[in-house]
């Protein structure tokens, strides 16, 4: 297995980005005034358990077979943040259960002491496949959009939606998609940023579409106005007190033939044309986007599809210049999730992005898995099988996150944030795990192995952290990373995918600390200053 930590290119070493870019800081004479604490969250039981608190670095020579190098002088990419994502099916199950209940749910995800600490996440632009039904924001046929309002993703549920949802109480009826990350904003020490992405145009838009809202592509005659509607979601979200960090303008653009849900299709040369010609100059122009300044306003990120075709599907953009110079980045996604390990989990494909775009930010945007619902949690440890094929899906999300990050990778966001215990609502029957699962029946509360996996990262590794090099000599079944905060702590993230433990050191400068990792287990040391 070749370590992703050391794929890096000469072009990679000289490339001045925002996200890519080789420093050399000041040295830090002060490697012993760390404190290690280690989390464990193992196929045993453990979930993000502290096994060892406080421990000190040593001067003395603790030599094992495996060392972690750790070099904070050298850093790469800055971090946005970890996450999932807000969608209506979410919504609804928190709908279900009483308020103490949901605000403690939305604690253990959004607080950065009592929880996970999401810092990025995702939404849907119109309804997507986890919405209870097909929705847009505007009535048909309504051309100047006289009629356009969020009103649907703050209005509540009726418990009349579709049939997953009927017979079922609802605690809070007027709870919806827009309360829920309002709610989410409130939570003591919650940092979020939000990237909203649309499934389809309303279908009155569209061609070919093979029913409501689905396949199909938005017919060229509006794209000036799907541009629009776009924008106005935008200011319409920053007047319900929601501030959107970036916007996709469509998700998954190469499904669009054989979905069973919401879907548009946008070609490469389509989205450069959509986003150079009416998109990018609509954002500009209702002061959304700044061009000079990319960083500064509302950020668009193309694709949002498979990371195995994203290179192609980039090209024509960030080869036009006035194109290009919208873009602030690339959004992707992990699909299917069988043939990562056998494609080295898209490695070079990664590398292939920020090398010859080190320019333009890099953003997993979405990954998931089907619901095994009699085994939500065992699912996880063992090979499972998905619509993709069979995996284990713990050790899968482990090497995608993992890879993503030491190949310049700025943020990973899971699908739905939340969902039933049999992966409701969605009228699709494409039922998904979560992070968290709700029997909106009992009120019980599930935190699947998923979310533990997500908070060794998200809890560990905030906003600005960059990733500092962390060198070993490959071994197989073992992967990691490490990344430095801005208050100085490093967070290295360890996983050993093997049957047999292993016993390692951890060597910062002349200091190390030595330690042990048991098999099918994720830890990450937190290394705190004194």
């Amino acid at each position: 297995m070749i370590d992703p930590s050391r794929i890096i290119t000469i072009r990679f070493l000289l490339a001045f980005s925002i996200s890519s870019v080789f420093v050399s800081c000041k040295s830090d004479n002060s490697n012993s005034n760390y404190l290690v604490d280690i989390y464990q969250t193992s196929a045993s039981g453990d979930n993000l358990k502290l096994i060892s608190e406080g421990q000190e670095l040593s001067s003395k020579s603790l030599k094992t077979s495996i060392s972690l190098r750790l070099n904070p002088e050298k850093v790469f990419q800055e971090y946005y943040g970890f996450g999932a994502s807000f969608t209506e099916s979410s919504a609804w199950n928190l709908a279900t259960i009483p308020e103490e209940l949901r605000k403690t749910v939305l604690t253990k995800l959004f607080s950065p002491t009592q929880g996970a600490g999401f810092t990025l996440t995702r939404t849907h632009i119109n309804s997507s496949d986890y919405s209870n039904n097909h929705y847009t924001y505007v009535e048909h046929n309504d051309e100047d959009l006289s009629t356009f309002s969020v009103y649907e993703d703050m209005k509540g549920f009726s418990g009349n939606e579709n049939d997953q949802v009927k017979n079922i109480e609802l605690i809070d009826p007027s709870y919806d998609l827009i309360p829920m990350i309002l709610e989410a904003f409130n939570i003591a020490g919650s940092d979020f940023k939000i990237i909203a992405s649309p499934w389809s145009p309303p279908s009155w838009m569209k061609a070919n579409e093979t029913s409501e809202m689905t396949n199909g592509s938005l017919q060229p005659k509006y794209y000036g106005l799907w541009a629009e509607y776009l924008s106005k979601y935008v200011s319409a979200y920053k007047e319900q007190g929601i501030d959107l960090w970036g916007i996709t303008p469509q998700n998954e653009p190469l499904h669009a033939h054989d979905a069973r849900w919401d879907s548009n299709g946008l070609t490469p040369e389509q989205g450069r044309v959509f986003l150079r010609d009416h998109l990018g100059p609509q954002l500009v122009k209702d002061g959304h986007l700044i061009l000079n300044d990319l960083d500064a306003g509302l950020k668009v990120l193309i694709y949002d599809h498979n990371k195995s075709e994203m290179n192609a599907y980039v090209a024509p953009t960030y080869l036009d210049t006035e194109a290009s110079k919208y873009a602030w980045g690339t959004a992707f996604h992990w699909y299917a999730s069988s043939k990562l390990e056998e494609n080295n989990w898209y490695a070079q494909e990664l590398d292939k992005l920020q090398t010859t775009w080190p320019d333009k930010g890099r953003i997993h945007t979405e990954s998931s898995i089907d619901i095994d619902a009699g085994d939500p949690i065992g699912q996880y440890w063992r090979e499972s099988t998905d619509y993709a094929g069979k995996f284990v899906p713990f050790s899968t999300y482990a090497y995608d996150i993992i890879t993503d990050m030491n190949n310049g990778v700025q943020g990973y966001i899971e699908w739905c944030i939340i969902l039933s215990h049999l992966g409701q609502p969605n009228p699709y029957d494409n039922f998904n795990s979560a992070p968290v699962l709700i029997n909106p029946v009992t009120d019980e509360v599930i935190y699947t192995p998923l979310y533990y996996l997500l908070s060794h990262f998200s809890k560990f590794i905030r906003p600005g952290a960059r990733r500092i090099v962390l060198e070993s000599k490959p071994i197989d079944g073992l992967i990691h990373t490490a990344a430095k905060n801005i208050d100085g702590s490093i967070a290295v993230v360890v996983f050993n995918n093997n049957k047999t433990s292993q016993n390692l050191s951890l060597v910062l400068g002349a200091h190390s600390y030595t330690f042990n990792i048991a098999p099918n287990t994720m830890q990450t040391l937190h290394l705190r200053k004194k």
